[in-house]
């Protein structure tokens, strides 16, 4: 995927992306998560290469060769800066409606977009339901305990001792993530070397400690995506063509069923994975490429 990187610069970043497939196709916008990369879709793009569709798979901001344009700009790991840096990419790729698929924070920026901005959006495949965080709501309001303890690495990252963990101990604990977060999923020696070099981002840790900081209130965010977070934190309802998917081996959490049905008021179905972990596309990229195809069913509706 290396050879078909491109990248375009945005106000705050220059976003390395992989692009195939003809500009005049419908686009798909496939978007990763934490701690993952592009390669996460490498079986996927290989399938929907053969469907007439301009896919593109951006780095997120603090993976791979995506950087900030100043030294000064917060390395931000906030929701709304997710979502403001996919529909900032639209932007500047001239593209005025896609497909948008993602999981973790990549399904967390394809859901905000899909919310505030619907006229940009064909349909949506949202992996672990619905992505938006209400911050002041969520960040004091306890789950089950099962839940909480998967959570332990978000907490942990509130540390001193998370922060020099995830920097000196980086790969050990991504890779303790990928197993326990998908107990069924086999990845292989090579899988995690295909990624490995996108956590070397020299903002990748500022990025990620922001992230699990910011959703708990415990730090603020960039001034700029303000207006944005305040329109998140009503937590829109998301009319768009949707398909949502849950692995029900994700070591992360379980399906939130009832959210599904609450705010998605478009929504096509609800996939249920056995034997799927968190890395849904990875783990399975069949089954998610053919939702993606199901989805573009509505691109001329």
């Amino acid at each position: 995927m290396k050879k078909n990187l491109k990248s375009l610069k945005t106000e705050k970043l220059n976003i390395s992306y992989f692009e195939i497939g003809n500009e005049n196709s419908i686009p798909v916008f496939l978007m990763h998560g934490f701690p993952y990369d592009i390669y996460a879709y490498k079986n996927v793009v290989q399938i929907l290469k053969k469907n007439d569709l301009r896919i593109i798979v951006p780095y997120l901001r603090g993976f791979g060769p995506t950087s900030f344009l100043n030294k000064s700009f917060l390395r931000s790991g906030e929701q709304a800066a997710l979502g403001k840096d996919l529909i900032d990419l639209m932007d500047g790729l001239n593209i005025k409606k896609a497909i948008l698929a993602g999981y973790d924070w990549g399904g967390r920026a394809a859901c905000v977009v899909a919310a505030l901005y619907p006229h940009r959006c064909i349909g949506l495949i949202s992996c672990n339901g619905y992505n938006i965080q209400n911050i002041k709501i969520d960040s004091i309001t306890p789950d089950k305990p099962e839940n909480e303890k998967n959570y332990w690495y978000q907490y942990f990252f509130h540390t001193k001792r998370g922060f020099n963990s995830l920097t000196k101990n980086r790969n050990d604990l991504i890779k303790f993530l990928w197993k326990t977060w998908s107990p069924t999923w086999k990845f292989s020696k090579k899988d995690f070397e295909l990624s490995q070099e996108s956590f070397q981002n020299p903002d990748f840790v500022d990025v990620v400690i922001h992230s699990y900081k910011h959703r708990y209130g415990l730090v603020d965010g960039d001034k700029s995506y303000s207006a944005i977070e305040n329109k998140l934190s009503l937590t829109p309802n998301i009319e768009v063509p949707t398909i949502t998917i849950d692995g029900l081996m994700n070591g992360v959490r379980e399906p939130k069923r009832e959210k599904n049905i609450k705010k998605f008021t478009n929504l096509i179905k609800h996939k249920l994975l056995k034997n799927v972990g968190h890395n849904v596309p990875q783990e399975s990229p069949l089954i998610f490429s053919n939702l993606i195809l199901e989805i573009k069913k509505y691109a001329n509706h």
